[in-house]
């Protein structure tokens, strides 16, 4: 029997690739010329990974959108989701004061100034006016607005899907930008304003039924006003016994609240928060004065701490 003989067979050995320096293993990277490739891909190789992130992107971007649109399905432009007890704003109004410090003192609440011809009022009356500029005639205009009181406090029902005229003449002859809101003379005027909550209604204090804690002054004012102008009234005084003897007499324009024809508040359009000048006749001057002013309603708690119901300035003259 022949014995079948085998061909010799070739070896094949495995060829490391050439040395290359760093810079020319980069170029390499690059533009490889033996196999095409481009930064370690062929053409096709990178015709096929855009392809995918171009169709993974767009669905990722439509779903988005989609989810989007049905999201802004559930929002009502109008009025807020969630009201009062079921919101994180509650159903305890705070107030707020004007003018407020510049922006590079967000957080602070300190009213500090020089009075006299060539004090440092300036930006604080500047800031005031800006903030009234929203109340100039003209600016509160449409079927919306109505009447409701006038300079002799005559009042009127307020019809439905209304908004009460804030007359800014109200605010009295003394606090007016030609004036200088009283800053340049050393009697400064503060606009108080209460913070909007949708659809609150205020539960009014009359004459007979007001809190023991109400400061006296303001107890006689409730008890001769006229009951059928609802009032949530508010009274500004120091914190402290030093505070109210610094601060020194106070007067309330239009008057000592706010009209509760004003309230609720439904984001009807051209609607404008009712404001009260409180202007300081006499304060002590170089002496720091904490003012804490408070509405006053059945529904309104005061928590000096948490600043309900209230709201705190210090006031500082030279």
């Amino acid at each position: 029997m022949a014995i079948e003989k085998k061909a010799p067979t070739t070896q094949e050995f495995y060829m490391p690739p050439p040395q290359m320096s760093k810079w020319e293993g980069f170029k390499v990277f690059l533009y490889n010329r033996d196999t095409g490739e481009v930064l370690g891909r062929t053409g096709s190789s990178w015709a096929k990974i855009g392809l995918f992130y171009m169709v993974f992107y767009a669905a990722l971007a439509a779903f988005f959108a989609v989810m989007l649109v049905i999201f802004y399905q559930t929002l009502n432009h109008l009025e807020p989701k969630w009201k009062l007890g079921e919101s994180l704003i509650g159903t305890n109004p705070g107030l707020g004061f004007r003018p407020m410090p510049d922006e590079k003192n967000v957080e602070s609440t300190l009213i500090w100034f020089q009075h006299g011809s060539e004090g440092s009022w300036k930006p604080w009356v500047d800031r005031l006016q800006l903030f009234l500029d929203g109340y100039e005639p003209g600016q509160q205009t449409g079927h919306t607005v109505q009447p409701c009181t006038d300079l002799n406090k005559q009042v009127t029902k307020l019809e439905d899907n209304k908004v009460c005229y804030f007359n800014l003449k109200s605010l009295g002859l003394n606090c007016t930008k030609e004036n200088f809101f009283g800053y340049d003379k050393g009697h400064p005027c503060v606009v108080i304003k209460m913070n909007r909550i949708f659809d609150w209604v205020p539960e009014v204090y009359n004459g007979t039924d007001v809190p023991e804690e109400m400061p006296q002054y303001l107890k006689s004012v409730a008890a001769t006003w006229n009951p059928d102008e609802e009032m949530i009234w508010l009274s500004c005084e120091g914190e402290n016994p030093a505070d109210r003897e610094n601060m020194g007499p106070i007067t309330y324009m239009p008057q000592a609240g706010f009209p509760a024809l004003y309230f609720p508040y439904r984001n009807t359009p051209n609607y404008l928060s009712p404001l009260v000048m409180v202007q300081f006749l006499k304060p002590v001057t170089g002496v720091l004065i904490n003012v804490e002013c408070r509405a006053w309603a059945k529904n309104i708690k005061h928590n000096r701490m948490e600043r309900r119901g209230s709201v705190h300035f210090e006031l500082l003259m030279d």
